[in-house]
């Protein structure tokens, strides 16, 4: 038997999949805004506010690892939805990919959602995937919204309902806009610039994009759109790509600098400023209530930008907290409550809740994972799954990742 089959075969007996319903909100989340008329088009409802709670005040230790190697609170409950190289769903004929990395979730018009996903491969074997989900959570079909990519690492969701998909592709990474449905092609995004993009996050209230680069000398950028579109969001066909100069270190004041060749024809984007702040590996971004929150892996940070003022500080440093339980951090998300999941690439295999008091609380860690890293954590439009995915499985190599869905479903 081939050495990957064997493999696999071991990854199914350790990781069984239990069919579980879902019943408490897993956090506090909601969602807005009107059909894209930008590049491409998502099936997409008007969504209702939420009424939840914030089920991620009341975690527990861990327990023991579950039947899918997840230590998890009481009251918590994990599957496996997808396996690199397996099929998601033996109708759709999609075996999904190799190296899952960021994500997210798009709620569908039949009461259902999408999660979809970015393959880390390089040499134009990346891409992404997507499953979708019913209403009542189970598979009903997976398939690809982009493929002939390199490095899709990270990205972000749109409030218009595309997937923007970023590649980590050294100076010339590009950025894809892609339709979660998969009804309409993906089309690349070239105003947002060539550089080792990793994730990007929507300003919805000001229509400014904001955007990570994964290098150790990389910047920290931003896109002002020319127009807007009939709907108010950014129009992405041409505007001005910026990165941020901390001009004041006593309060973290920013002024942003005009990128003059975002193509970097014959320059890196980083290396066009006479002046720039670099921040050390960036990773996973998103926006909350009028603050972008972004991570830096080698220097194991937190950033809170504020929007209004343009002022940027440390939210969380692993050399300074009193409790520095999170190292490795990557991919994050955030909760309308104001509550940060960030995913370690490393450090105790662990997601972990970051919460605006400054607590941290260990949602969930992989057992036997040491050589992978978690990626691509969003949440169900209505609050009570998570997904994510272990990217390199329990071996390390990049063909047997494996993406897992957890809920709560009882109080602890």
């Amino acid at each position: 038997m081939p050495p990957k089959i064997e493999r696999r075969n071991a990854i199914k007996r350790i990781v069984q999949i239990p069919l579980l319903m879902a019943s408490a909100p897993l956090i506090s989340t909601c969602g807005g805004g009107t059909p894209p008329s930008v590049s491409v088009s998502v099936d997409s409802p008007p969504i209702m506010p939420l009424l939840k709670v914030d089920e991620f005040a009341v975690l527990q230790p861990l327990n023991v690892p579950d039947v899918n190697g997840v230590m998890l609170p009481p009251g918590y409950t994990s599957r496996v939805v997808a396996i690199s190289g397996e099929p998601v769903l033996d109708s759709s004929g999609y075996l999904w990919h190799d190296a899952p990395d960021g994500g997210a979730v798009f709620e569908t018009s039949d009461g259902g959602w999408i999660y979809v996903s970015n393959s880390e491969l390089p040499n134009g074997n990346g891409g992404v995937g997507a499953i979708r989900f019913d209403s009542a959570g189970q598979i009903v079909d997976s398939y690809s919204i982009l493929t002939g990519t390199s490095r899709n690492c990270a990205g972000g969701a749109t409030p218009w309902r595309t997937w923007l998909s970023c590649e980590e592709n050294q100076e010339l990474g590009r950025v894809f806009e892609c339709d979660p449905t998969g009804t309409l092609p993906a089309v690349e995004v070239p105003a947002l610039g060539r550089f080792n993009h990793e994730a990007v996050a929507v300003d919805p209230d000001n229509a400014v994009l904001y955007l990570t680069e994964d290098q150790n000398d990389g910047l920290f950028y931003r896109f002002v759109p020319d127009t807007l579109t009939s709907e108010g969001h950014p129009n992405l066909a041409s505007g001005t790509l910026q990165a941020a100069l901390i001009v004041d270190e006593s309060n973290g004041q920013i002024e942003w600098q005009n990128i003059p060749d975002p193509q970097a024809v014959s320059t890196p984007t980083r290396k066009q400023l006479d002046q720039v702040s670099e921040f050390r590996g960036g990773e996973g971004i998103d926006y909350s209530n009028g603050h972008i929150y972004f991570t830096t892996k080698f220097d194991n940070r937190v950033w809170d930008y504020a929007v209004q003022s343009q002022q940027i500080s440390v939210y969380y440093g692993a050399t300074s907290a009193l409790n520095p339980i999170l190292t490795g951090v990557d991919n994050l998300k955030v909760s309308t409550l104001g509550n940060i999941l960030v995913a370690e690439d490393g450090g105790d295999m662990q997601i972990v809740v970051l919460n605006p008091s400054g607590d941290l609380l260990p949602l969930l860690q992989l057992d036997g994972h040491a050589s992978s890293e978690i990626a691509g954590p969003a949440l169900s439009p209505d609050g009570t799954r998570l997904y994510f995915s272990s990217q390199r499985g329990l071996e390390g190599p990049s063909d047997i990742g494996i993406t897992f869905e957890i809920s709560r479903t009882a109080n602890p």
